[in-house]
């Protein structure tokens, strides 16, 4: 593809690190390791319970324990993560980002014990952790900010009165933490005091600070970055910018380098004005300075704030400088100066990175969980990722799997790669954003670079995920088939081959998927079937080889199987279907004529597909309970009338009453 490879620097002569902890995990620690291999240096993984086997702990030369699952008790354990750099000999410790990247008590702790933070020291941290400090540094060093307010402590009645001279809307925003929380934008003069009251209470709750300041917002704004590396030795270098405006949540989600909104002199000023932050503070590390850009006035930028580490979206830089950023972060931490000047920095083509979460765009972006059943990479780009098979994805860290980067000479030609590597990655056993991204990748105003941080917002409500063709219904009712046909029977009784005194019984089998239900009934075999689904016929033939017969047609096939809910990847695309189960009954009184579902385990109620009164047919879906992060859809066993007896948002027992169905006439004997 093209794709430069990292330019390692020569070594000057200063010795590099012996062994080096990464105090982190996921797809950053395997990404970190990886670098530490090449140079030469042993790396330490440091893990949870829950990340016992997850592969940074297999990536790296040694993994340490570091207590349980939850964060708090594990990766946000400054004394243990020290305690086990100490027993392990790390002579450095490089943060990743999250968690302690951006902590002034653990750059201190690691300079009290004599080992080297891979970062900043703890006062730059201090000044660009705290937004309105940050303002003021960077605004005394030249570096243009947004208009407004900020100072420390400032009162509501202080907001209030200056908002008029800044000018309608404007963004109140907390001083500490970031990812959105607490911020609010006011249109109306008159909202402002109920929003700095919620903000207040949403950082205090966030951060455990309510300090407030307002600016200006700024209209269709585009989110631009620039990274720039400094070492100890007075030299500052900025690697060019990356365009990070498509977000949701105000959570990054796809990002690429260069800019498509920025020409060569804004692009230089830009640049400029980054280094002239980090000498505001007297850098040392990577680092990365955020401005906003108003679409309208491209030329016009303003500093939001620094990050103070690696930022998930480095790789698209490294893409197009060619140069191995955590590398320059080891040699820098040791003392090496930089072995070159700014003119030296030069951008090749063009680079695309495309975040892929366990979340459920459909539901919005909803975190989601399971086990990795099947996993397929593409080897056409780049994939920064921290799973494999068998990786269970919880509800502790957030919910980043991987990153795939793809590069080219234009950006016409990345975005098409990233688009065909996003096709050609497979995840089976949770729902994951690969469908949501590459629909994102096809709007228009994508296409064109016409990028603002509300795109996604305005472009979500028509996104519908794609619906099950019947042949995956086929494929997937073949597979759970041929799966008991396969079970070692005990008697020729038990082969489920569907042959009886007279015409061969159908194997049925009712399935969800995201837009439907339909029975499927397959006759002949698992390798050699004619299939019904719903008023559809097709050829089915599976051998369970990676390969499937569909209508004639010879494809590759991945399926797989786990609580009753079947992934199936074809050529053009991966689906989920959930096994419809038929209700759990307690009585059937032919007398009676009722039917009681039951809920089958404690869990909740997340949907109702039919009204108390409603007549339906014998396998409709009435009640959806979700239990350990699965849906378990329950069907009426019977032709009758419904009567409800919950509600979505109900938590229930084992047992509970969901429904009763009173059975029509036909259904009596």
């Amino acid at each position: 593809m093209g794709v430069a490879a990292p330019q390692h620097l020569s070594p000057p002569g200063t010795r590099l690190f012996g062994t080096v902890l990464v105090a982190n995990r996921g797809e950053i620690a395997v990404r970190v390791i990886r670098t530490l291999r090449e140079l030469g240096i042993r790396s330490i993984a440091v893990y949870s319970d829950a990340d016992r086997d997850a592969l940074h702990v297999q990536s790296a030369d040694e993994a340490v324990r570091i207590g349980p699952a939850a964060a708090r008790q594990s990766y946000l354990d400054i004394a243990a993560i020290i305690d086990a750099a100490r027993r392990t000999g790390a002579e450095a410790i490089h943060p990743g980002y999250g968690f302690l990247s951006e902590n002034t008590a653990f750059a201190q702790a690691c300079a009290d014990a004599g080992i080297v933070f891979l970062g900043p020291s703890a006062a730059a941290i201090t000044v660009m952790g705290d937004k309105i400090t940050a303002k003021t540094t960077v605004a005394a060093s030249g570096v243009p900010t947004v208009p407004g307010i900020a100072r420390p402590g400032l009162t509501d009645d202080d907001l209030i009165d200056a908002a008029p001279g800044i000018g309608f809307p404007v963004l109140v925003k907390p001083s500490a933490g970031g990812g959105g929380k607490g911020m609010r934008r006011v249109d109306d003069p008159a909202d402002l005091p109920e929003a700095l009251r919620s903000a207040r209470r949403e950082a205090a709750s966030a951060f455990g600070d309510d300090t407030l300041f307002i600016e200006r917002f700024i209209t269709s704004p585009r989110h631009i970055e620039v990274q720039v590396i400094a070492d100890a030795h007075g030299t500052v270098l900025h690697l060019g910018e990356r365009e990070c405006s498509l977000q949701r949540r105000h959570q990054k989600v796809i990002e690429e380098a260069p800019s498509p909104l920025l020409d060569a002199v804004t692009r230089d000023r830009i640049g400029k004005a980054a280094c002239d932050t980090a000498r505001s503070v007297d850098y040392l590390g990577a680092g990365t300075v955020e401005f906003i850009v108003s679409a309208d006035r491209p030329d016009e930028f303003f500093f939001m704030e620094m990050n103070t580490r690696l930022q998930v979206e480095h790789p698209v830089t490294e893409m197009v400088t060619g140069i191995d950023l955590v590398e320059w972060q080891v040699r820098v931490a040791a003392g090496q100066p930089l072995d070159r000047a700014q003119d030296d920095i030069t951008l090749t083509g063009h680079a695309i990175e495309a975040r892929v979460y366990a979340e459920d765009p459909a539901r919005g972006f909803l975190p989601t969980g399971g086990t990795v059943l099947a996993l397929d990479e593409p080897a056409s780009a780049r994939v920064d990722s921290g799973i494999r098979p068998g990786s269970i994805i919880g509800s502790d860290y957030d919910p980043m799997l991987s990153k795939i980067i793809a590069h080219g000479p234009d950006r016409a030609t990345a975005l098409q790669r990233l688009d065909d590597a996003l096709a050609a990655t497979t995840v089976h056993g949770l729902v994951t954003n690969i469908e949501f991204l590459r629909y994102l990748l096809a709007t228009p105003d994508v296409r064109a670079g016409d990028l603002d941080t509300a795109l996604i917002d305005r472009v979500l409500p028509a996104y519908e995920p794609a619906p099950v063709p019947d042949e995956v219904f086929a494929a997937a009712a073949a597979h759970r088939w041929r799966e008991h046909w396969l079970e070692q029977p005990r008697s020729i009784w038990d082969v489920p081959s569907g042959w009886r005194l007279g015409d061969q019984a159908p194997y049925r089998v009712r399935l969800a998927g995201s837009d439907r239900t339909v029975l499927v009934e397959l006759t002949g075999t698992p390798g050699d079937a004619r299939a019904r689904v719903g008023e559809g016929e097709h050829t089915v033939g599976i051998s369970g080889q990676g390969a499937i017969v569909l209508d004639g047609r010879r494809q590759p096939v991945t399926i797989t199987e786990d609580h009753h809910h079947i992934w199936v990847t074809l050529p053009h695309g991966t689906w989920s279907v959930q096994v419809v189960r038929e209700a759990s009954v307690r009585h059937h009184d032919a007398h009676r004529g009722e039917a009681e579902i039951l809920s089958p385990m404690p869990g909740s109620v997340i949907a109702i597909h039919v009204a108390t009164g409603d007549e339906v047919a014998a396998g409709t879906p009435i009640v959806v309970v979700e239990a350990m992060k699965m849906e378990h859809t329950l069907a009426s066993p019977v032709d009758g009338t419904v009567e409800l007896h919950a509600a979505p948002g109900d938590q229930v027992t084992v047992d509970q009453l969901l429904a009763r169905i009173t059975a029509t006439d036909s259904d009596q004997t």
